[in-house]
């Protein structure tokens, strides 16, 4: 029962670091000297082969590694082809409005109209290839000008963002309104 508790303790050190081990590491964490932290290593190594797993243990000088079994590169393969699908959070679709709209806008300004951090939307955004730096900003500390791509294009149907929806005028009066409202309230207080 001790060499099973042992040996998970191995395989969560040997997955968990992705890396190559080395064998003095691995004994120095399971108390344990470097022949028998081999032997438990070896004894691992045939337990992956016998039971077939996708898994295995390569032996790299005085080191192990987890690694996956070169059969099981086609179907590694057939998962990382398929596309990868998001969905935009209410934050994320707020800042890639104000970047379609407002391109080229840096951070500050997205965070000027939005009234709070916009560090990880636009990550977020940048991530998903929907905008992209498209320069710098010729002012103090050079900000990155932000814009859309064509991955934006794609994703929302339009050939150029001159094809985005107008926004309504007497919308924007409206939210102006309440905005300036909202500082008046804030400087009576």
């Amino acid at each position: 029962m001790e060499n099973e508790r042992l040996e998970g303790i191995i395989e969560s050190i040997l997955f968990t670091m992705g890396d190559s081990v080395e064998v003095s590491k691995i004994a120095k964490a399971i108390e344990q000297d470097e022949e028998t932290t081999k032997s438990l290593i070896y004894h691992m190594m045939e337990k992956y082969t016998a039971q077939d797993r996708g898994i295995r243990i390569l032996e790299l000088e005085d080191s192990f590694q987890m690694c996956t079994k070169s059969e099981m590169y086609e179907y590694l393969i057939r998962v990382a082809k398929q596309p990868k699908k998001y969905v935009l959070t209410d934050v994320q679709l707020e800042t890639l409005s104000i970047v379609a709209y407002k391109q080229p806008v840096t951070k500050l300004e997205v965070e000027k109209i939005r009234g709070v951090k916009s560090d990880h939307a636009i990550n977020k955004l940048v991530e998903y290839n929907l905008i992209c730096e498209l320069g710098r900003l010729d002012a103090p500390g050079r900000p990155h000008l932000f814009g859309t791509t064509e991955e934006f294009l794609r994703r929302f149907g339009v050939q150029s963002v001159e094809e985005l929806p107008s926004l309504n005028e007497e919308l924007i009066e409206d939210m102006k309104s309440e905005a300036e409202d909202e500082i008046q309230l804030r400087l009576n207080l």
